[in-house]
């Protein structure tokens, strides 16, 4: 189990980097009018450059994306029930989750920006529950037709 952690944790980050990458070029393609823009406006004016923002975006990515794949592990332990997996993994990510996203001003710092994250993340989590849920019933099924067998 350490091991499988270790390793998705390795892959995280680049994965975590990766999304975040691509998620700065499809904002810059649907809002930029053919410019790029690699983070928000309100970073850079907290970190006082562009590339000292980019940079704390990169390890934050990374960061975010090491932790949420080691947490995938969780979902890979079967003498837990569904409940326990669920809560487990999701106070983990949202424990990581709120903090990047507050900090890397990926939401406003408004009530309704607070409200409107707290919406998609639970919409996210439920579709990938969703995801988890249909795996681990498929699972249960093959093991109990090699029961039957």
């Amino acid at each position: 189990m350490k091991k499988k952690i270790i390793t998705r944790f390795l892959w995280g980050g680049p994965i975590g980097i990766t999304i975040s990458y691509l998620i700065t070029i499809a904002i810059s393609v649907v809002m930029g009018e053919g410019n790029y823009y690699p983070v928000v406006p309100q970073l850079i004016d907290y970190c006082d450059s562009e590339i000292n923002a980019v940079v704390i975006q990169t390890l934050c990515s990374l960061l975010y994306g090491c932790i949420c794949a080691a947490a995938s592990v969780i979902w890979e332990i079967d003498n837990w029930s569904l409940l326990r997996m669920t809560i487990t993994h999701l106070a983990i990510v949202s424990l990581v989750t709120f903090p990047i996203s507050w900090f890397m001003w990926w939401m406003p710092h408004t009530l309704g920006g607070i409200l409107s994250y707290f919406s998609i993340f639970v919409l996210i989590y439920t579709i990938i529950w969703i995801g988890q849920y249909l795996a681990i019933k498929s699972k249960i099924r093959k093991m109990n037709q090699q029961l039957k067998q």
